[in-house]
């Protein structure tokens, strides 16, 4: 089950547009501790831009959403990230835009084209990834029973990883959350009740 899209890593990207520098920075976050220590370091290290134009969206349900304008009229720089943010389903994640003014004024409309541009381009260089729950089920069974399992179709989405090979396999279900006890049946099936189901718990992947 997908749970939200977030990024893979920190980046940054830049344009011009009308003789103003747009620089955009994109860091993914866990807290908003860790994105305000992001937003200060990138202001510190363009304290001479005209503006240094936060936004922040966090938490699996997109709990926590701010933004600033940072000095641009109201409404025309972070708000239109954070919206565009949570369109597009995008979370724990830092953008900060610092705009070097290049002398053309844009007007409101073009402001928020410019910033929203400016947030995509550092999202496309961070790399948008989706992150799905997983349930995942640890056995242990014999050789005899994993070649089985090994070769068994499943009708569900199931994976197996982490295969650890010693007087038994002990080894990873990964398998969709609402099919678990579908897989578990088939496994118990496989193996005529022979499988040690050691743990099961659920992931973010």
């Amino acid at each position: 089950m997908k749970l939200y899209s977030t990024v893979e890593r920190e980046a940054s990207a830049e344009q011009i547009i009308e003789k103003s520098r747009f620089i955009t920075y994109v860091k993914p976050v866990s807290s908003k501790e860790e994105a305000d220590a992001f937003i200060a370091e990138i202001k510190k290290k363009h304290k001479d831009a005209t503006h240094n134009v936060p936004a922040m969206v966090i938490g699996d349900k997109f709990q926590i959403q701010w933004a600033s304008d940072d000095g641009e009229p109201q409404g025309t720089s972070g708000a239109p990230i954070v919206q565009m943010l949570v369109q597009e389903g995008v979370t724990n994640v830092a953008i900060v835009v610092t705009r070097y003014f290049g002398g053309i004024k844009l007007g409101t409309g073009g402001l928020v084209r410019a910033y929203t541009s400016s947030a995509k381009l550092g999202l496309e260089a961070a790399k948008v990834i989706e992150i799905f729950e997983k349930k995942v089920l640890t056995y242990q069974v014999d050789y005899g029973i994993f070649n089985k399992l090994s070769n068994f179709t499943f009708e569900q989405n199931v994976s197996i990883e982490n295969v650890v090979y010693t007087d038994v396999v002990k080894f990873d279900l990964v398998v969709e959350p609402e099919e678990t006890d579908l897989v578990k049946n088939a496994v118990t099936g496989i193996s005529n009740g022979r499988e040690i189901l050691e743990s099961e718990e659920l992931k973010k992947s």
